[in-house]
């Protein structure tokens, strides 16, 4: 099966000398593979967007009422014919769970990146038990096919 055509656009709106090993395991070219192989049907257009804290916490705030950084937030404006979204990702809850978790950096990175992209396509564990279980089986088996652990 071809793989989706994506356009991308990554920010990592991290200060130069903060953040070094993210920015390592943040190649432009290991985040489109992460998220062509996260697409089940459509192209897409997506931008990433890795942050501090305080900014994933404002966002988080504004358009959720949750008032804490979280790991990934996914705003999808279209899931056809083109997959549209943005995709901001703290970067030091990012570091906290891989550390707390027993994962690489790189490990999270590409598990919270597939999980965002199946979001902005639709899916959503917060539905109910068996939606749930079906987005976990499939983040496993794209994690799988990328060659990484089972992220659960």
């Amino acid at each position: 099966m071809a793989l989706a055509n994506l356009t991308l656009s990554l920010q990592i709106a991290l200060a130069k000398n903060q953040f070094q090993a993210h920015r390592e395991v943040l190649k432009r070219h290991q985040v489109a593979k992460y998220l062509r192989h996260s697409l089940q049907q459509y192209d897409a257009e997506i931008t990433v967007r890795i942050v501090q804290a305080d900014e994933a916490q404002a966002l988080n705030k504004s358009y959720r009422q949750k008032d804490y950084a979280t790991n990934v937030l996914t705003f999808d404006y279209s899931q056809a014919p083109i997959v549209c979204a943005d995709l901001v990702i703290c970067a030091e809850v990012v570091e906290r769970e891989a550390k707390e978790q027993g994962k690489t950096l790189q490990a999270h990175y590409a598990h919270l990146l597939v999980h965002g992209c199946l979001h902005a396509q639709g899916y959503d564990h917060e539905l109910g038990q068996a939606e749930a279980e079906e987005m976990e089986a499939l983040e496993i088996q794209i994690m799988h096919k990328l060659g990484f652990d089972n992220p659960y």
